[in-house]
């Protein structure tokens, strides 16, 4: 799914079968804190919570910042995801 950063909204989101997914942010001392990822039930299994956690991911290395890991789906696909350790 196409992911776009929502910054008036602070989170990243896609819109997948009228169905709105976001992962929500703030920002914190310079470092990208992810509390919640929530994609509904009706869209679930089609990989776009890993699409919005890339996406956060990659916006926050651009940005130089570390990302804090607040949810428990990110904390998860951090570990899947060792290369991307670095910046969390």
């Amino acid at each position: 799914p196409e992911v776009v950063r929502n910054e008036a909204a602070s989170r990243f989101e896609a819109t997948v079968d009228g169905w709105l997914c976001v992962a929500d942010y703030r920002i914190e001392d310079g470092r990208l804190v992810l509390p919640s990822v929530r994609v509904p039930a009706a869209v679930e299994g089609r990989g776009i919570a890993s699409a919005l956690t890339r996406t956060a991911v990659d916006w926050a290395r651009g940005q130089g910042m570390e990302v804090l890991p607040r949810c428990p789906y990110v904390q998860a696909w951090l570990r899947r995801h060792p290369d991307d350790r670095r910046h969390a």
